[in-house]
């Protein structure tokens, strides 16, 4: 469903092991924070051996959890695999060499974001990286318009029809609340981040990678 309706996912989910084998120390753990169904997860164990990583997603749906529990446990039973059913803001970190953050930052509350990205940072071993991928909004309305109308258009090559995709549209309103590119990377900078780019942007969904040095 995801791959249907976010452009380039799978081009993300596949850089996510390459940025690992560069960023990620041997044998450090990762969170991936709103997992769903673990696919950035089977991502990095289709990619890199058992003793590379250790990994726990964290999700709020107990059914989500659930099925990714069991895809791990049959995809890739050798590699150290987790997952908890939990809020992201209220969970204790342990010390990490890489955090995943794919299309979860964009459903918390605005007043709650930077909060969640100070203690990721906190949470970061040196030399460690961040990944966050949102959907975005454009600061210029023109822009912003022509990129939704060509989201749609992507949706509708995929099989969503008008209605399906008025419906997504209406149930995600005030739920699913974007920032600009500009003020995602300043949410990063404030969190600590002295270093992050944009490296991946497909219309009005972008992944960014952000740096703890050191």
């Amino acid at each position: 469903m995801i791959r249907r309706s976010v452009p380039g996912y799978g081009q993300i989910l596949g850089m996510l092991s390459l940025i690992a084998q560069r960023h990620l120390r041997h044998g450090a753990h990762v969170y991936d924070l709103g997992c769903s169904l673990g696919a950035s997860g089977l991502a990095l164990a289709g990619a890199l051996s058992p003793d590379a990583f250790r990994y726990t997603g964290v999700d709020l749906s107990p059914a989500m959890v659930a099925q990714a529990r069991q895809t791990f446990q049959q995809e890739c039973p050798e590699h150290a695999m987790q997952v908890e059913e939990a809020d992201i803001r209220k969970l204790e970190y342990a010390p990490s060499g890489m955090i995943i953050l794919n299309f979860t930052l964009q459903f918390l509350p605005a007043a709650d974001r930077d909060a969640l990205l100070a203690r990721l940072f906190a949470a970061l071993e040196p030399g460690s990286v961040l990944i966050l991928s949102e959907k975005t909004v454009d600061a210029d309305e023109r822009d912003n318009a022509w990129r939704v109308e060509r989201y749609h258009d992507f949706k509708r090559a995929n099989g969503y029809s008008d209605l399906e995709i008025s419906q997504k549209r209406t149930a995600l309103e005030n739920v699913l609340v974007p920032d600009t590119l500009d003020a995602l990377h300043g949410r990063l900078k404030q969190a600590g981040f002295p270093r992050s780019m944009t490296w991946f942007q497909y219309l009005n969904f972008a992944s960014l990678i952000a740096f703890k040095e050191g």
